[in-house]
């Protein structure tokens, strides 16, 4: 698996050449960032370290072998023990089960390197493969809502703070809370 690193300063190249390359891609099951996002990139990166720095969200990038960007998974608006989930593949590493280990191994952290005990999340409808990544890490659907205009699921999973990395890289479920 490609190596899960919080987000540092180095990775800006990294990170932009990946949501370039994928744009189209996330474009088709999430909105699109807008040209602004790409504009601004470095600027609006540096604000997201500061974020981070401050211990309000959590921002991690999965490093392939050559040094690439092959995801971006990240804690957002960390407050109450909670934080909202968030994910995204590139296409050329999508099916082969990266997200899901990836959300697993993040809940483990959520839980035992942030002392979080619950993580939100939401996927639109048509986002089926986000469904099944969420389901099969252990979040459990708890409402509707919409999504920039798009019908969708909100989800939450309880965190236990001993629960081992072999038991999160297996998958081992708590029921959510």
């Amino acid at each position: 698996m490609p190596e899960m690193q919080l987000l540092r300063p180095g990775h800006i190249s990294a990170l932009l050449a990946f949501e370039l390359e994928n744009r189209a891609y996330f474009a088709a099951s999430v909105p699109d960032r807008g040209d602004d996002y790409f504009a601004r990139f470095d600027e609006r990166l540096h604000g997201l370290l500061a974020e981070q720095e401050a211990g309000v969200c959590y921002f991690h990038v999965l490093v392939g072998a050559d040094g690439e960007v092959l995801g971006r998974i990240n804690l957002m608006d960390v407050a109450e023990g909670g934080a909202e989930l968030g994910y995204r593949i590139a296409e050329r590493a999508a099916g082969q089960g990266l997200a899901t280990r990836a959300v697993r191994k993040m809940c483990y952290l959520a839980a035992n390197s942030y002392g979080l005990t619950f993580l939100r999340a939401a996927t639109t409808l048509d986002n089926a493969a986000s469904r099944a990544v969420l389901a099969r890490s252990g979040f459990a659907v708890v409402g509707e809502r919409q999504l920039s205009g798009r019908p969708g699921l909100s989800y939450l999973r309880s965190l236990a703070a001993t629960e081992s990395p072999g038991a999160a890289a297996a998958g081992c479920r708590r029921s959510a809370g």
